[in-house]
């Protein structure tokens, strides 16, 4: 059966800010010139040339190239990590989130240093991206120093509530993984009280200090960076998705 986006994606609020400083010349001609040929669009065909419209995403159709899985990650700051992981699995194929233009440009100078051609970019809100993903499909999703909106009243913005987490669930296969990295110990809490309530999803502890063990395949961000600049330490908590009841 064909999954059926919720109608109500597309009016769902962005928090956060969009732009930042200036681009350089070079970032506003990759925005111009190479964004186009890796945007990923619910609106518009996915792969140039083809007559494919992804109002519900097929997952192998999103690549010219066959992959042997498909990642997602969602709000992938300055692309760092999503471009070394593509880089380090080229026949895996990637999908990042990311609203923030500057963000996108950054990746866009990734992309075209590197070469990867196993990359594609939704610039909008990650559940609708994910609501437009069959079931199943996933088999890493991953969610790096996502903002904490620690103050109270904006607690209810977090990606982490008990219906993203069903959209998370949903497009993950089984023996998928759910990486979440922080530097806020209450969103560690949060995500944990979240979490453990659930009798699909696991936490993995990868060696001693549990979910404070980095994993060894995640390259360093300059928000990890920051973090530690700062004192912080990060925390990583990696959640298996359990088979489903057939």
């Amino acid at each position: 059966m064909t999954h059926q986006p919720d109608p109500q994606a597309r009016s769902r609020r962005l928090y956060g800010r969009r732009r930042g400083p200036a681009l350089s010349a070079r970032r506003k001609a990759l925005i111009r010139e190479l964004l186009p040929r890796v945007e990923l669009s619910l609106d518009s065909p996915t792969v140039p040339g083809t007559d494919f419209a992804a109002a519900t995403i097929d997952a192998g159709a999103l690549f010219k190239e066959n992959m042997v899985d498909l990642w997602v990650e969602i709000g992938f700051g300055m692309g760092e990590h999503l471009a070394a992981q593509a880089l380090a699995h080229p026949t895996i194929g990637f999908i990042g989130c990311e609203p923030y233009v500057n963000g996108i440009a950054g990746l866009l100078s990734l992309i075209d240093e590197g070469g990867m051609r196993n990359i594609r970019i939704y610039c909008d809100n990650a559940l609708n991206l994910m609501e437009a993903l069959p079931a199943a499909s996933v088999g890493k999703i991953f969610l790096l120093h996502p903002d904490p909106w620690p103050k109270r009243r904006h607690q209810s913005r977090r990606f982490v509530s008990p219906g993203n987490i069903d959209i998370v669930a949903r497009v993950l296969r089984d023996g998928g993984e759910f990486r979440l990295q922080t530097d806020e110990t209450g969103y560690v809490r949060w995500t944990m009280r979240c979490l453990e309530k659930r009798s699909d999803f696991k936490l993995l502890a990868e060696g001693p200090g549990g979910a404070r063990q980095r994993p060894g395949d995640r390259p360093r961000t300059r928000y990890e960076a920051k973090a530690r600049l700062s004192g912080r330490r990060s925390h990583t908590l990696c959640f298996k998705r359990l088979p489903r009841l057939h």
